[in-house]
This record gives C-alpha cells, sequence and structure tokens, in this order.
C-alpha cells in the first residue's frame, strides 16, 4: 500500500512537471467560427483604434517588473447593427509584432463580447504592449469598445488597472 501511495504520488508529480505551458489564449473563441464575409457592396465606415496593454510592470525598480494577466474586451456597443474586425495585432514595448489573432474578417453581434487573454507567465509584450484593431460599422452605428484589465494577485496583495483604446489613423 506504501509503494502504491509512494508511485501515485511520483506519477503526480511528474505529470505536474511535464505540463506543457500554453502562452496567451491565441484563441479563447474559435475565431474560424467567426469570420464573415463582407459584402463589397455594402457602404462601411473604417476605423482602427489603439489599445495600451501592460503584460509587465515595475516594482521597487527599473530592474524588477512584476507579471501581469490581461483580459483584452473587443465590445460591440451597438444594439442593432453587427459589427466587423478586420484586424487584431499585438505589438511588443519596441513596436514588434508579436501576434495577430485572425485571418480573416470577423464579426461580432449587437451587444456581444469577445476576449482575448494574455497570460500572466507571456512576458513578450513587456511594459508597453500595444493593440492595434481595424474595424468597420455602418455609417452612423456606434463604434465598438475596446478595453483592456490587467491584474495580478500574490499572496494576500493584489493588483489591478484597466486602459481604454483609443481612435487612430
Amino acid at each position: 500500500m506504501k509503494n502504491i501511495l509512494l508511485l501515485t504520488f511520483s506519477l503526480f508529480i511528474l505529470s505536474a512537471c511535464k505540463q506543457e505551458q500554453q502562452l496567451s489564449s491565441i484563441s479563447p473563441v474559435n475565431w474560424e467560427k467567426r469570420y464573415a464575409t463582407i459584402n463589397p457592396n455594402q457602404q462601411f465606415v473604417n476605423g482602427a483604434t489603439h489599445l495600451s496593454v501592460y503584460s509587465q510592470i515595475y516594482s521597487y525598480t527599473e530592474h524588477k517588473k512584476h507579471g501581469l494577466t490581461a483580459t483584452i474586451s473587443i465590445r460591440n456597443i451597438d444594439r442593432k447593427d453587427t459589427i466587423y474586425l478586420s484586424n487584431a495585432s499585438y505589438y511588443d514595448t519596441h513596436g514588434k509584432l508579436i501576434r495577430s489573432y485572425f485571418k480573416k474578417p470577423i464579426y461580432l453581434i449587437p451587444m456581444e463580447t469577445v476576449e482575448i487573454v494574455i497570460d500572466e507567465t507571456d512576458k513578450e509584450g513587456g511594459t508597453g504592449g500595444n493593440f492595434v484593431f481595424d474595424w468597420m460599422t455602418k455609417p452612423n452605428r456606434n463604434e465598438p469598445l475596446f478595453e483592456a484589465v490587467m491584474i495580478s494577485t500574490s499572496g494576500q496583495q493584489g493588483l489591478s488597472f484597466t486602459t481604454q483604446g483609443v481612435k487612430i489613423h
């Protein structure tokens, strides 16, 4: 019995050590199921939004950084019409493209939210990460809303803050 418990415990420890670390939920929703075909005859207003995202912040000095989990919230705040996103690109502090999240335009139905999560262990974005979103709406409709919530906890201490997207040209 003692040997069986020891073997079970050892296998548990080994499986925990060998677990593959998956950085950033590149597909928190199935983007392919959201692919949209855009009617070339449909009139759209095109826009772009920048969103600041921090996967790390400085702690104590400029030589010590603290990792954060970032939730990037993409919201269609229009109550009547679908919006379309043609790009969601993530850049690091130095402006280097880390990844793009989908290859074709996607849709969000009225009042829908989709999220991208940057895991606390994913430090690629650094202290000055950036998202750029390209989007399309019908004329005279609400523009999408882009927000990020960054959070980290350690023991009984917690840290959280938010950022909002800014329309760019």
